[in-house]
């Protein structure tokens, strides 16, 4: 990712990360937060989530952005098994400059499986530094 919002240009796509579903993390998740849902679903939806998140946070820990101001239009497409690898990518949709100092970034999220089919989509819009 560019060092400054000015340098970020709409249509650019960054690589978040991948991250597999594992046995051990999908059990505990199950039994803290989904009770009643079944490993041999898949991972539920809100696992599905807290996998983009952790692989989103980790990624702009060296970007210039200072603030997420929204999540909008979450889409849930499948739920992967156990032992799927999942990628995520973020696609720059538009940017808007806000006074000298800083600018809003609008970006498409997607997480994909290891077919490139859709797991899980939302939009974002976040706050970088100019």
């Amino acid at each position: 990712m560019p060092a400054a919002f000015d340098d970020i240009q709409i249509g650019q796509v960054v690589s978040l990360g991948a991250q597999a579903v594992d046995a051990n993390a999908l059990d505990l998740f199950i039994k803290a937060f989904t009770p009643g849902w079944t490993a041999d679903r898949g991972a539920p939806d809100a696992m599905v989530y807290a996998i983009w998140a952790k692989l989103d946070a980790v990624a702009h820990t060296d970007w210039p952005q200072n603030k997420r101001l929204g999540v909008d239009a979450l889409r849930w497409v499948r739920n992967p098994p156990l032992g799927e690898l999942l990628r995520a990518r973020m696609t720059v949709m538009a940017k808007d400059p806000v006074g000298e100092g800083k600018g809003i970034v609008i970006a498409q999220h997607d997480l994909l499986d290891e077919a490139g089919r859709l797991v899980f989509s939302c939009l974002t819009r976040s706050i970088f530094a100019r």
